[in-house]
């Protein structure tokens, strides 16, 4: 009966997130890397809303510690491995360098944090992860993952908060048979604030 309601006044229980989809990453840019000349740049990142108490901080902090001790920094690069950062938004972004070479190691950090949040009760206060990548034109690329949706888009930035919507239709005809893409366009929320776009 009550499927019936949400039906009649088109409401709608948001899709589970499945973390797990977050290791179809690497595969994807294996794919850009074939199809294009968009390369992984070694940074991925987080996004949530920072929660007010104690618990929420600790939480933050003990993850940030953990990828501090276990991830392999960039090689040429003096860059901390996991930077915390908010936007002018109001969001906070967990940044965590990688060796480009590396999307796997990348993607699991990423899981870990996800997975860390969600699993001491601040899984609402997730909202997207990204895989970062520029081409060689200095074009720049990110891989999103929206937490409340299940699902991958790809946003590709310009200057003056602008973006390249033929480049990102062409990226999610690529990527399509790696990741679960978006199938509502009105979804692919421009994510101007992220840290290294």
């Amino acid at each position: 009966m009550v499927k019936f309601f949400d039906a009649l006044f088109g409401r709608s229980k948001p899709v589970k997130a499945n973390l797990d989809q977050l290791f179809g990453l690497p595969q994807a840019a294996l794919t850009l890397e074939v199809a294009t000349t968009f390369r992984p740049t070694g940074i991925g990142s987080v996004c949530y809303r920072a929660a007010e108490g104690g618990a929420f901080a600790t939480t933050q902090s003990d993850i940030q510690q953990l990828l501090d001790m276990s991830a392999p920094g960039p090689t040429t690069s003096t860059a901390p491995k996991v930077e915390r950062k908010e936007d002018e938004y109001g969001f906070t972004w967990l940044v965590v360098n990688h060796d480009p070479s590396d999307s796997a190691g990348l993607v699991t950090d990423l899981h870990a944090v996800n997975t860390s949040l969600e699993g001491a009760g601040f899984g609402p206060a997730l909202l997207c992860s990204l895989l970062h990548f520029a081409d060689d034109q200095g074009r720049k690329l990110a891989l999103v993952y929206l937490y409340k949706r299940g699902s991958f888009y790809p946003f590709a930035p310009q200057a003056g908060e602008r973006r390249d919507n033929a480049l990102e239709l062409q990226i999610r005809g690529l990527i399509a048979n790696d990741l679960r893409v978006e199938d509502d366009l009105s979804r692919w929320f421009p994510v101007w604030g992220a840290p290294g776009l």
